[in-house]
Protein backbone atom coordinates (compact mmCIF):
# COMPACT_ATOMS: atom_id res chain seq x y z
CA UNK A 1 0.00 0.00 0.00
CA UNK A 2 1.25 3.45 -0.78
CA UNK A 3 -0.93 5.14 1.81
CA UNK A 4 -2.21 3.98 5.16
CA UNK A 5 -5.80 4.39 6.24
CA UNK A 6 -6.09 6.46 9.43
CA UNK A 7 -6.58 4.23 12.43
CA UNK A 8 -8.85 4.74 15.39
CA UNK A 9 -7.90 3.25 18.73
CA UNK A 10 -11.32 3.71 20.34
CA UNK A 11 -14.86 3.16 19.20
CA UNK A 12 -16.86 6.34 18.71
CA UNK A 13 -19.05 7.49 21.58
CA UNK A 14 -22.81 7.70 21.24
CA UNK A 15 -22.46 11.44 20.54
CA UNK A 16 -20.05 10.98 17.63
CA UNK A 17 -21.54 10.97 14.11
CA UNK A 18 -21.96 7.54 12.56
CA UNK A 19 -19.68 6.75 9.64
CA UNK A 20 -19.31 3.93 7.14
CA UNK A 21 -16.81 2.37 4.74
CA UNK A 22 -18.15 1.70 1.24
CA UNK A 23 -16.38 -1.01 -0.78
CA UNK A 24 -16.85 -1.73 -4.46
CA UNK A 25 -16.92 -5.53 -4.90
CA UNK A 26 -15.47 -6.59 -8.27
CA UNK A 27 -11.69 -6.02 -8.56
CA UNK A 28 -11.69 -4.18 -5.22
CA UNK A 29 -12.68 -6.79 -2.64
CA UNK A 30 -12.37 -9.69 -5.09
CA UNK A 31 -10.01 -9.93 -8.05
CA UNK A 32 -12.73 -11.06 -10.47
CA UNK A 33 -16.28 -10.40 -11.67
CA UNK A 34 -18.88 -11.70 -9.23
CA UNK A 35 -21.48 -12.26 -11.96
CA UNK A 36 -19.09 -14.14 -14.27
CA UNK A 37 -17.80 -16.30 -11.41
CA UNK A 38 -21.09 -18.19 -11.17
CA UNK A 39 -21.45 -19.03 -14.87
CA UNK A 40 -20.37 -22.67 -14.44
CA UNK A 41 -22.79 -23.58 -11.62
CA UNK A 42 -25.55 -21.73 -13.50
CA UNK A 43 -24.75 -23.90 -16.53
CA UNK A 44 -24.83 -27.03 -14.39
CA UNK A 45 -28.12 -25.90 -12.87
CA UNK A 46 -29.70 -25.44 -16.28
CA UNK A 47 -29.93 -21.65 -16.05
CA UNK A 48 -27.38 -20.97 -18.81
CA UNK A 49 -26.54 -22.56 -22.14
CA UNK A 50 -22.99 -23.17 -23.39
CA UNK A 51 -23.39 -20.19 -25.74
CA UNK A 52 -24.43 -18.02 -22.79
CA UNK A 53 -21.33 -19.10 -20.88
CA UNK A 54 -19.08 -18.20 -23.81
CA UNK A 55 -20.65 -14.74 -24.10
CA UNK A 56 -20.30 -14.24 -20.35
CA UNK A 57 -16.66 -15.33 -20.54
CA UNK A 58 -15.99 -12.73 -23.21
CA UNK A 59 -17.71 -10.03 -21.16
CA UNK A 60 -15.62 -11.10 -18.16
CA UNK A 61 -12.42 -10.86 -20.23
CA UNK A 62 -13.28 -7.34 -21.38
CA UNK A 63 -14.08 -6.38 -17.79
CA UNK A 64 -10.87 -7.83 -16.36
CA UNK A 65 -8.58 -6.03 -18.82
CA UNK A 66 -10.40 -2.79 -18.08
CA UNK A 67 -11.62 -2.08 -21.61
CA UNK A 68 -15.36 -1.97 -20.92
CA UNK A 69 -16.65 1.51 -21.72
CA UNK A 70 -20.10 2.85 -20.82
CA UNK A 71 -21.74 1.45 -23.98
CA UNK A 72 -20.22 -2.01 -23.49
CA UNK A 73 -21.23 -1.98 -19.85
CA UNK A 74 -24.79 -1.08 -20.80
CA UNK A 75 -24.88 -3.92 -23.35
CA UNK A 76 -23.59 -6.34 -20.70
CA UNK A 77 -26.31 -5.13 -18.31
CA UNK A 78 -29.01 -5.66 -20.95
CA UNK A 79 -27.58 -9.09 -21.84
CA UNK A 80 -27.43 -10.27 -18.24
CA UNK A 81 -30.93 -9.01 -17.47
CA UNK A 82 -32.31 -10.84 -20.52
CA UNK A 83 -30.48 -14.01 -19.48
CA UNK A 84 -32.03 -13.89 -16.03
CA UNK A 85 -35.60 -13.49 -17.30
CA UNK A 86 -37.68 -16.32 -15.87
CA UNK A 87 -35.03 -17.62 -13.48
CA UNK A 88 -36.32 -18.93 -10.16
CA UNK A 89 -34.95 -16.56 -7.53
CA UNK A 90 -34.65 -19.19 -4.80
CA UNK A 91 -32.82 -21.58 -7.14
CA UNK A 92 -30.33 -18.85 -8.02
CA UNK A 93 -29.88 -17.96 -4.35
CA UNK A 94 -29.30 -21.64 -3.47
CA UNK A 95 -26.68 -22.07 -6.21
CA UNK A 96 -24.87 -18.90 -5.20
CA UNK A 97 -24.93 -19.75 -1.48
CA UNK A 98 -23.65 -23.30 -2.07
CA UNK A 99 -20.82 -22.29 -4.43
CA UNK A 100 -19.80 -18.82 -3.19
CA UNK A 101 -16.92 -20.04 -1.02
CA UNK A 102 -15.56 -22.33 -3.71
CA UNK A 103 -15.76 -19.74 -6.49
CA UNK A 104 -15.03 -16.51 -4.64
CA UNK A 105 -12.57 -17.52 -1.88
CA UNK A 106 -9.51 -17.78 -4.14
CA UNK A 107 -10.01 -14.22 -5.34
CA UNK A 108 -10.61 -12.28 -2.11
CA UNK A 109 -7.94 -9.69 -1.42
CA UNK A 110 -6.37 -10.04 2.02
CA UNK A 111 -5.86 -6.27 2.11
CA UNK A 112 -9.60 -5.73 1.69
CA UNK A 113 -10.40 -8.21 4.46
CA UNK A 114 -7.95 -6.43 6.76
CA UNK A 115 -9.46 -3.03 5.98
CA UNK A 116 -12.97 -4.34 6.66
CA UNK A 117 -11.79 -5.57 10.06
CA UNK A 118 -10.10 -2.23 10.78
CA UNK A 119 -13.21 -0.25 9.93
CA UNK A 120 -15.36 -2.48 12.10
CA UNK A 121 -12.89 -2.10 14.95
CA UNK A 122 -13.14 1.68 14.52
CA UNK A 123 -16.93 1.48 14.88
CA UNK A 124 -17.81 2.01 11.24
CA UNK A 125 -20.41 0.05 9.29
CA UNK A 126 -19.13 -1.73 6.21
CA UNK A 127 -21.19 -1.52 3.02
CA UNK A 128 -20.55 -3.60 -0.11
CA UNK A 129 -21.50 -1.64 -3.23
CA UNK A 130 -21.87 -3.54 -6.51
CA UNK A 131 -23.46 -3.35 -9.94
CA UNK A 132 -24.18 -7.08 -9.73
CA UNK A 133 -27.62 -8.33 -8.70
CA UNK A 134 -28.46 -8.53 -5.00
CA UNK A 135 -28.93 -12.31 -5.18
CA UNK A 136 -25.25 -12.64 -6.19
CA UNK A 137 -23.80 -10.02 -3.88
CA UNK A 138 -25.57 -10.73 -0.61
CA UNK A 139 -23.99 -14.17 0.14
CA UNK A 140 -20.52 -12.75 -0.58
CA UNK A 141 -21.17 -9.71 1.59
CA UNK A 142 -22.44 -11.95 4.40
CA UNK A 143 -19.23 -14.02 4.27
CA UNK A 144 -17.24 -10.78 4.53
CA UNK A 145 -19.24 -9.64 7.55
CA UNK A 146 -20.63 -6.55 5.79
CA UNK A 147 -23.42 -4.62 7.50
CA UNK A 148 -25.26 -3.50 4.35
CA UNK A 149 -25.38 -4.20 0.63
CA UNK A 150 -26.06 -1.74 -2.18
CA UNK A 151 -26.60 -3.65 -5.42
CA UNK A 152 -28.68 -3.84 -8.57
CA UNK A 153 -32.33 -4.55 -7.85
CA UNK A 154 -34.10 -6.81 -10.34
CA UNK A 155 -37.87 -7.04 -10.57
CA UNK A 156 -39.40 -10.29 -9.28
CA UNK A 157 -42.92 -11.57 -9.92
CA UNK A 158 -44.16 -14.90 -8.52
CA UNK A 159 -40.64 -15.80 -7.40
CA UNK A 160 -39.05 -15.30 -10.83
CA UNK A 161 -36.98 -12.53 -12.39
CA UNK A 162 -38.97 -10.58 -14.98
CA UNK A 163 -35.91 -9.21 -16.79
CA UNK A 164 -36.76 -5.68 -15.69
CA UNK A 165 -34.22 -3.81 -13.59
CA UNK A 166 -35.74 -1.60 -10.91
CA UNK A 167 -32.46 0.05 -9.92
CA UNK A 168 -29.15 -0.33 -11.75
CA UNK A 169 -26.46 0.26 -9.15
CA UNK A 170 -23.79 1.57 -11.51
CA UNK A 171 -21.98 4.88 -12.07
CA UNK A 172 -23.90 7.86 -10.67
CA UNK A 173 -26.47 5.50 -9.16
CA UNK A 174 -23.88 4.17 -6.71
CA UNK A 175 -23.59 7.67 -5.26
CA UNK A 176 -27.40 7.95 -5.21
CA UNK A 177 -27.64 4.68 -3.26
CA UNK A 178 -24.91 5.75 -0.84
CA UNK A 179 -26.66 9.04 -0.08
CA UNK A 180 -29.98 7.26 0.47
CA UNK A 181 -28.42 4.77 2.87
CA UNK A 182 -26.55 7.58 4.63
CA UNK A 183 -29.81 9.43 5.21
CA UNK A 184 -31.46 6.24 6.47
CA UNK A 185 -28.60 5.24 8.79
CA UNK A 186 -27.55 8.82 9.65
CA UNK A 187 -24.00 8.40 8.35
CA UNK A 188 -21.73 11.41 8.20
CA UNK A 189 -20.42 11.04 4.65
CA UNK A 190 -17.69 13.61 5.24
CA UNK A 191 -16.21 11.25 7.81
CA UNK A 192 -16.85 8.10 5.79
CA UNK A 193 -14.59 6.07 3.46
CA UNK A 194 -14.93 4.59 -0.02
CA UNK A 195 -12.78 2.20 -2.08
CA UNK A 196 -12.94 1.31 -5.78
CA UNK A 197 -10.79 0.25 -8.72
CA UNK A 198 -12.92 1.85 -11.44
CA UNK A 199 -13.21 5.32 -12.94
CA UNK A 200 -16.94 4.66 -13.29
CA UNK A 201 -17.10 4.78 -9.48
CA UNK A 202 -15.79 8.36 -9.34
CA UNK A 203 -19.22 9.60 -8.15
CA UNK A 204 -19.14 7.06 -5.31
CA UNK A 205 -15.62 8.10 -4.32
CA UNK A 206 -16.54 11.78 -4.47
CA UNK A 207 -19.50 11.21 -2.15
CA UNK A 208 -17.31 10.62 0.92
CA UNK A 209 -14.60 12.52 2.74
CA UNK A 210 -11.97 9.76 2.55
CA UNK A 211 -11.70 8.09 -0.86
CA UNK A 212 -9.16 5.50 -2.01
CA UNK A 213 -8.53 4.02 -5.45
CA UNK A 214 -7.38 0.40 -5.61
CA UNK A 215 -4.88 -0.87 -8.18
CA UNK A 216 -5.73 2.10 -10.42
CA UNK A 217 -5.03 2.30 -14.13
CA UNK A 218 -3.46 5.46 -15.55
CA UNK A 219 -6.77 7.30 -15.95
CA UNK A 220 -7.99 6.55 -12.44
CA UNK A 221 -4.61 7.33 -10.92
CA UNK A 222 -4.64 10.75 -12.62
CA UNK A 223 -8.17 11.40 -11.34
CA UNK A 224 -7.08 10.37 -7.83
CA UNK A 225 -4.20 12.87 -7.95
CA UNK A 226 -6.55 15.62 -9.10
CA UNK A 227 -9.13 14.84 -6.41
CA UNK A 228 -6.75 14.14 -3.53
CA UNK A 229 -7.79 10.51 -3.20
CA UNK A 230 -5.47 7.91 -1.68
CA UNK A 231 -3.93 5.10 -3.71
CA UNK A 232 -3.82 1.49 -2.48
CA UNK A 233 -2.37 -1.71 -3.93
CA UNK A 234 -4.21 -4.97 -3.26
CA UNK A 235 -2.28 -8.09 -4.29
CA UNK A 236 -2.71 -10.93 -1.76
CA UNK A 237 -5.62 -13.39 -2.02
CA UNK A 238 -6.90 -15.06 1.12
CA UNK A 239 -9.49 -17.79 1.67
CA UNK A 240 -12.55 -16.95 3.78
CA UNK A 241 -13.66 -20.56 4.24
CA UNK A 242 -13.22 -21.56 7.88
CA UNK A 243 -10.22 -23.79 8.10
CA UNK A 244 -10.43 -27.22 9.70
CA UNK A 245 -9.28 -27.03 13.28
CA UNK A 246 -5.74 -28.41 13.55
CA UNK A 247 -5.49 -31.69 15.37
CA UNK A 248 -3.43 -31.31 18.58
CA UNK A 249 0.12 -32.59 18.25
CA UNK A 250 -0.40 -35.05 21.10
CA UNK A 251 -3.37 -36.56 19.26
CA UNK A 252 -1.31 -36.92 16.08
CA UNK A 253 1.45 -38.62 18.05
CA UNK A 254 -1.09 -40.87 19.74
CA UNK A 255 -2.57 -41.97 16.42
CA UNK A 256 0.93 -42.60 15.08
CA UNK A 257 1.87 -44.70 18.12
CA UNK A 258 -1.31 -46.76 17.84
CA UNK A 259 -0.65 -47.26 14.14
CA UNK A 260 2.92 -48.42 14.72
CA UNK A 261 1.85 -50.70 17.55
CA UNK A 262 -0.85 -52.27 15.38
CA UNK A 263 1.66 -52.85 12.60
CA UNK A 264 4.14 -54.48 15.01
CA UNK A 265 1.43 -56.76 16.43
CA UNK A 266 0.32 -57.75 12.92
CA UNK A 267 3.95 -58.44 11.90
CA UNK A 268 4.61 -60.59 14.98
CA UNK A 269 1.42 -62.57 14.45
CA UNK A 270 2.36 -63.17 10.82
CA UNK A 271 5.80 -64.48 11.84
CA UNK A 272 4.25 -66.85 14.36
CA UNK A 273 1.84 -68.21 11.78
CA UNK A 274 4.72 -68.89 9.41
CA UNK A 275 6.64 -70.82 12.11
CA UNK A 276 3.56 -72.84 12.90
Amino acid sequence: MTEQVPQSTTRPTSHAPRTAAFFDLDKTIIATSSSAAFSKPFLAGGLLSHADVLRSAYAHFVFMIGNADADQTERMRAHLSSLATGWDVEKVRQIVTETAHELIDPYVYAEAVELIAEHHAAGRDVVVVSASAAVLVEPIAAALGADHVLSTQMSVVDGRFTGKIDFYNYGDNKAVGIRRLAAQEQYDLAGSFAYSDSITDAPMLAAVGHAYVVNPDRVLKRRAAQSGWGVLAFTRPIALRPRIEPVPVIAVVGVAVVGVAAWLIWRAARRRSRRD
